[in-house]
């Protein structure tokens, strides 16, 4: 199953146009509406209903079954639309034609901006969602909530990032886990000058997934979004400057491979040697050991190097919530069809066992049997448990662009393509910055910091 979780998520669209493309207020779905008692909960829940849920999880009808049988009287028809673009495109389609859009959506972490600011997602505040709170890591709700308080979707599965490395090669050549990107600087020239086809690590040109993660374990704030109109757009600061030196100087230097990534070239990169290391996220060793079989028991896993080795931190890469969309007719059923997916016990821990995705809930990410896995991939080392830990460094305040599609599209053609081509990284931010910037205007955004 393939886990690149940063898809191009939305087609351009303007901001009148998107504004103009929510869907219908179904029974008039106001995120200020009052709390919805029990009782009236208790009443829908055992009304006979249907609702129309549009995921891309593989044999997600198993936790599905566990919902109906606690809900009898209601009746989840599970549709795959498509992944990525093709899912978020028949959406939009759906919201802005007024009809045929779904109950429930699956919606990346990244894509809860592109329709938030369309007013197409219900707000699952009234009915009951603020109390699941602190049955999630911090940083999954800063991102399904809104700056009034509002809770857009609830968490599925997550994406912190961490470094999976080759022990072999690493024992090989005397090289040391690296603990801070100097050190990771200094091991990639070590091992590429000791051997010629092997390099330390592999980031691929066409990623921009990978380089937001980056971003954020940098502390970056590439965008904040206030209101519907008015965005900051700061691509190319400091903090980003520092990513494009360093990165954009190994590339030249060329003691990074930068191939596309999820391509028959980079499997086979993998199970041949050609990268020491992955810097991938939570999702990434379940995915390596199908991928790499050849290479069993040769890999570990750590976190990622660090800019301050005192101030452990993050990014995510990656990860998805089940939101409910507002032109739904049975908000209530919708409501608690998405609290109780990804919040029941058996449910969370079905999404972990069965589709490998790793956990959103507080209670799975300490729980033994889950933790304590020691995979024979990984010289039996229990990398959840590391993953785990790692998810607590991941900053809760980084923000995504109501446009992730154009900033996508426009990052792997200025700074993907200059580390391909090995040409001036931090100068090709500058070109995306007033890429981005451009387009911004052009939608009707007021961009700020610019």
């Amino acid at each position: 199953m393939s886990r690149r979780l940063f898809l191009t998520a939305t087609g351009a669209v303007s901001l009148g146009a998107a504004l103009s493309a929510c869907g219908g207020d179904g029974g008039g779905n106001d995120s200020s509406a009052e709390p919805v008692g029990k009782a009236d909960i208790d009443k829908a829940m055992k009304t006979p209903t249907e609702l129309t849920f549009w995921t891309w999880v593989p044999d997600i009808q198993q936790e599905v079954a566990l919902f109906e049988k606690k809900y009898p009287a209601i009746k989840v028809n599970v549709v795959n639309a498509g992944q990525g673009v093709k899912h978020y495109t028949k959406l939009r389609t759906a919201l802005k034609a007024g009809t045929g859009a779904p109950d429930l959506a699956q919606i990346e972490y990244q894509a809860i901006p592109t329709f938030t600011i369309t007013d197409s997602l219900l707000d699952l505040r009234p009915y009951g969602a603020s109390a699941l709170k602190g049955a999630f890591v911090d940083w999954t709700w800063g991102q399904v909530s809104g700056p009034g308080g509002e809770v857009w979707a609830i968490p599925q599965d997550t994406g912190p990032m961490g470094m999976l490395y080759r022990k072999d090669i690493f024992d090989r050549h005397g090289i040391q886990v690296p603990t801070t990107w100097d050190e990771f600087a200094e091991a990639a020239r070590k091992l590429h000058k000791a051997d010629p086809d092997v390099y330390l690590t592999n980031l691929a040109a066409n990623e921009a997934a990978a380089w937001h993660g980056l971003l954020w374990q940098a502390g970056a704030k590439p965008y904040g979004l206030t209101g519907k109109s008015d965005i900051a757009i700061s691509v190319d600061d400091a903090v980003s400057k520092k990513l494009g030196t360093y990165w954009g100087g190994l590339a030249r230097e060329g003691v990074i491979s930068t191939d596309p990534d999820f391509t028959d070239g980079w499997y086979a990169g993998f199970n041949k040697g050609k990268y020491a290391t992955w810097l991938t996220a939570a999702w990434g060793p379940a995915f390596l050991s199908g991928s790499a079989k050849s290479t069993a028991g040769k890999w570990r896993a750590a976190p990622l190097p660090q800019w301050d080795a005192a101030k452990p931190a993050s990014g995510n890469w990656g990860g998805s919530t089940t939101a409910a969309i507002r032109s739904t007719k049975n908000p209530v059923a919708a409501a608690q069809f998405a609290q109780f997916l990804n919040s029941d016990p058996a449910s969370a821990k079905m999404f972990a066992t069965r589709q490998s995705f790793f956990p959103a809930t507080r209670t799975l990410l300490t729980d033994p049997s889950f933790t304590g896995d020691a995979a024979s991939f990984y010289g039996g080392q229990k990398v959840n448990e590391l993953f785990a830990s790692i998810g607590d460094t991941v900053d809760d305040a980084f923000q995504w662009p109501p446009f992730l599609d154009q900033a996508a599209t426009d990052w792997t053609e200025t700074v993907g393509k200059s580390l391909a081509d090995r040409t001036d990284t931090a100068a090709a931010l500058g070109t995306w910055q007033t890429r981005l910037t451009t387009y911004a205007k052009k939608q009707g955004f007021t961009v700020k910091g610019t």
